[in-house]
């Protein structure tokens, strides 16, 4: 098949573009072909060939541009958008609605986030969106719940692909401890890119509670400031963390890798982990493509009660998941796996066995199963209301979404 993928795309550094990417990469390798609509929030990025259209993000006029030319492709069958608020243009990346209602190809919508409660914005946009979708695409059992219950999305057209995780090729523990330079400890690690987001206060104040019964202990965090929260507060949220770290004496027990790791990198660090720390503090988080890589290589998880991490950790018993958010429910649950191998390795065994079900050339093929279903479907029209509260609903009328 020929595929169009919409989302932000490498160098661009976010979670969403690594995913796109992968899935691209995937999905040509099993002998489909994929350009890709990148969403840029700068005009520096020197975007691959394979980027056909490079869509400004605060640019309306782009959308509906991309949208129109990808119409009249001859040999285009089926476009991926990848949905997630902040990364299109417009109240609650309401931009991507000049896309879809130009654009005239069946597309299959993958929703990064699904709010349990959205703002009646958010709420509308993404029932909109999900109402002209040929499939919409969710990655956890709790995230097709909430479509169906929240969004009104028919239980029909929803499809549960998980969080796809490279290929890595597996490493020997110690061999990596040594060459990283951490012989002789027991390595906790968080990995992605750092923000306010990411609750690392929570797991280096869970640390501290376990230096005096665990002395080998190392936190090792890694990954550089998000991009975004960089341009407009520069270093100011890592020195944060970098003066906890000082205030609670942890010099020997926190380690901070201040860059954006490659794959081979990242297998590196997750193979010498022995225990997988995800501090989210938002429980309405659906998906975490950095959870889904540390199962993919096996490691012992340890999480807060977010919405993925209980829609699969908990549901297939291949991790601990703490009852609430707070240092002291995180270094309980770090504790038993330290000081328990046996329930390490379990842990290790259940991880590894999900992690084979997600790697990436089985669920891109996933991906291609489901745009061929959706597009021997019909068209589907627009049928929601017409009463939308808020600045989205004067965008909607202005723009003539209705003619749907």
């Amino acid at each position: 098949m020929n595929f169009l993928n919409v989302g932000t795309y490498p160098p661009r550094q976010c979670g969403i573009a690594s995913f796109s990417r992968d899935l691209r990469d995937n999905l040509v390798s099993a002998g489909h072909s994929v350009w890709i609509a990148a969403i840029s929030d700068e005009d520096t990025y020197a975007y691959p060939p394979e980027v056909r259209w490079v869509i400004r993000q605060e640019c309306r006029e782009d959308y509906i541009k991309a949208a129109g030319q990808a119409s009249i492709l001859p040999h285009l069958q089926a476009v991926i958008i990848q949905h997630e608020y902040g990364i299109y243009g417009g109240a609650d990346g309401g931009y991507i609605l000049d896309f879809v209602s130009v654009l005239d190809k069946p597309y299959l919508l993958v929703t990064h986030t699904v709010l349990p409660q959205p703002g009646p914005n958010q709420k509308m946009l993404l029932r909109l969106l999900a109402q002209k979708a040929a499939a919409v695409i969710c990655m956890s059992e709790r995230s097709a719940h909430l479509l169906e219950r929240v969004y009104s999305v028919g239980r029909e057209r929803i499809a549960i692909i998980p969080h796809g995780v490279p290929v890595f090729r597996p490493k020997e523990r110690e061999e990596l401890k040594r060459a990283y330079g951490c012989s002789g400890r027991r390595v906790v690690t968080t990995f992605g890119l750092i923000g306010p987001s990411k609750g690392l206060e929570n797991g280096i104040l869970a640390v501290k509670r376990l230096v005096d019964r665990h002395p080998d202990l190392l936190y090792i965090i890694a990954g550089r400031t998000h991009p975004v929260l960089q341009r407009r507060d520069g270093e100011s949220y890592r020195e944060k963390l970098l003066g906890l770290v000082a205030d609670l004496g942890l010099q020997d027990h926190v380690r901070f890798v201040n860059r954006f790791l490659d794959v081979e990198e990242l297998g590196d660090y997750l193979y010498l982990t022995d225990i997988y720390l995800s501090p989210y503090p938002n429980r309405d988080q659906a998906v975490s493509g950095t959870l889904a890589y540390a199962l993919g290589c096996g490691r012992a998880i340890v999480s807060t009660p977010y919405e993925y991490a209980l829609g699969v950790l908990k549901k297939n018993k291949c991790g601990l998941v703490a009852p609430d958010a707070s240092p002291e429910a995180l270094s309980r649950l770090l504790d038993q796996v330290l000081s328990r191998p046996e329930l390490q390795r379990s842990l290790e065994i259940r991880a590894s066995r999900l992690g084979e079900e997600i790697k990436w050339p089985r669920v891109a093929a996933r991906y291609a199963d489901v745009a061929r279903q959706a597009c021997r479907r019909p068209a589907r029209a627009f049928t929601g209301e017409k009463v939308i509260p808020g600045e989205l609903a004067a965008s909607v009328e202005k723009k003539g979404l209705w003619r749907w």
